[in-house]
């Protein structure tokens, strides 16, 4: 049998160099081999590269329809290369197995080479109308699961913030994006409508909810179980090993994980820090200061890591988080022009508010107590639909009488206010008790420049640049240019607690209030003067 002369050797299978990052590969197995591949081994690797059987390639190479040698030379050769080179990248077994699993193997190590799509500005239009067509194959092929994701059919507003995170993941590479936002402020329903919008783009779609705090070992199980293909893959025995092949797969792959509620596997900071607080005359002295950072809850640390390697190694893919806090690997990690982003959600604006409210029949609504109610709720979707449904049950529809009995927040709106602020340390307490005795926006400059009552001694600058940052990202207190300030019916919730504390005081004489009597009740009243509350202090 002829052996083909070199210039024919590297004249074969030529078209694997176009889709593979052959020379990479050439190099990693020469190392694993310990010494470089032979032409012969390099020519059977582009043909299985171009997906041909080693009968296929005997026949291109040999003219034979005998592929003994060519069986002999991968049995003993290359498959064991392959086999031990990707084991030690990945710490797990890796078996070839057959012929057809080559190529699967090596594109999920990486191998292959990632095109990306052009802005449809630049495409000509056959190659435009060809990708569309692709689209929809990808569409109708792709896997998908979406958990217990709520339904948006009926979805209000939000063209420019889905447009903008549209652009964010499918054009700019975006791989992780966090939404974020206060509670009821519709980070659920914007995650499910983006994802929609966008599923096509992808091979893999997941949607999970943590609203039950599932343990970080069982979600990453269940995406692999989904992602990864059964029962020919090993998995890996412990955690870290887990994520490897799930980033490995994100890789290889496009996929579009989505996990909602993300904010339930962080730790609540209440009862964490003490302060020193003067009362009537009862002081309570400790030496150090210490402000808790957002953390993870005992036993859920491994999130952490997981989107920490999701933001910081390179893949195809993306993750979406939504949550009310920000983690501190995000904010390390995200930037405008970075891979790693997150984007914070407001309450809709007047004419979504219009178009929410009338969905739930309150039709007839005059322009000034419209924008009343919708200014008064900071266009909050969740708390809109809450009062639209009292106004129909307890007031027959009528709004002036619902702002006319002066009560804003209540039932499951406190609730959900409730749950944030028993989160917080005593001192961000503290400090959105003092933002909410302000009438306009106070920068962090202004508040480190003024005393505030009660504390002895005076709390630090770096103690106030903190407690305001950690507000801000647990969406607390919204920004205007360099000034924080906390949204009106966030301002009605703490008045309502500064209220409740004071009878309280009254009849106990102890706290770890900070303001002092005079204070508290000077700024309680013009606030209660300006905002029309029927309360006596």
């Amino acid at each position: 049998m002829a052996t083909p002369d070199s210039n024919q050797v590297e004249e074969e299978f030529v078209e694997a160099k176009n889709n593979w990052e052959l020379e990479k590969l050439y190099v990693d197995l020469a190392s694993t081999k310990g010494k470089a591949l032979t032409p012969v081994e390099k020519k059977f690797l582009r043909g299985l590269l171009c997906g041909c059987s080693p009968a296929e390639i005997a026949s291109i190479v040999y003219q034979s329809r005998s592929s003994s040698t060519v069986r002999v030379y991968l049995s003993n050769g290359l498959y064991k290369y392959i086999e031990e080179m990707l084991s030690n990248v990945s710490g797990y077994s890796v078996k070839v197995k057959n012929w057809s699993r080559v190529t699967y193997l090596l594109e999920k190590a990486g191998y292959k080479k990632i095109r990306f799509q052009l802005p449809a500005a630049i495409i000509p239009r056959q190659t435009q109308k060809t990708q569309e067509t692709d689209l929809v194959k990808i569409r109708s092929t792709s896997i998908q699961d979406w958990g217990e994701a709520i339904d948006v059919s009926v979805f209000h507003g939000r063209t420019a913030e889905l447009a903008k995170t549209q652009q964010w993941i499918v054009q700019e590479g975006c791989r992780l994006l966090l939404l974020l936002g206060m509670g009821g402020i519709g980070k659920t329903a914007f995650s499910v409508k983006l994802a929609q919008e966008i599923q096509h783009h992808f091979d893999y779609v997941i949607w999970r909810s943590l609203r039950l705090s599932p343990a970080p070992e069982q979600i990453i199980e269940q995406l692999i179980q989904t992602l990864l293909p059964a029962p020919e893959t090993l998995i890996a025995e412990n955690v870290e090993g887990r994520i490897s092949q799930l980033i490995d797969f994100l890789r290889t792959n496009r996929c579009l994980i989505i996990l909602d509620n993300f904010d339930t596997v962080l730790a609540s900071n209440d009862n964490d820090i003490n302060l020193t607080v003067s009362h009537q005359g009862i002081k309570n002295n400790v030496p150090a200061f210490i402000l808790p950072q957002i953390q993870y809850r005992q036993g859920y640390e491994i999130y952490g890591e997981l989107i920490k390697r999701v933001g910081e190694l390179k893949h195809q893919s993306c993750l979406i988080l939504t949550s009310r806090e920000k983690t501190p690997e995000i904010a390390a990690l995200e930037g405008d022009t970075l891979p790693v982003r997150s984007f914070r959600l407001t309450g809709l604006n007047q004419s979504e508010s219009l178009s929410l409210l009338k969905y739930k029949g309150l039709v007839n609504i005059s322009e000034e107590k419209f924008r009343a109610l919708s200014e008064k709720y900071a266009g909050n979707p969740l708390f809109l639909k809450l009062v639209a449904t009292t106004i129909q049950d307890l007031f027959g529809g009528n709004i002036d009488e619902f702002i006319q009995q002066g009560t804003v927040v209540f039932g499951e709106i406190r609730t959900i206010l409730d749950q944030q602020f028993h989160r917080l340390s005593q001192l961000e307490k503290h400090m959105m008790y003092w933002l909410a005795m302000n009438q306009n926006a106070v920068s962090v400059r202004q508040l480190q420049k003024n005393t505030i009552p009660g504390f002895s001694p005076r709390l630090s600058q770096r103690l106030i640049l903190e407690a305001v940052d950690l507000l801000h990202k647990r969406s607390l207190i919204e920004q205007q240019a360099s000034s924080f300030l906390p949204t009106p019916v966030l301002q009605e919730y703490i008045v309502e607690r500064l209220i409740e504390e004071n009878l309280k005081l009254s009849e106990e004489q102890e706290s770890y209030f900070l303001m002092s009597q005079t204070i508290f009740a000077a700024h309680l009243k013009n606030h209660i003067q300006q905002s029309r509350l029927n309360v006596e202090i």
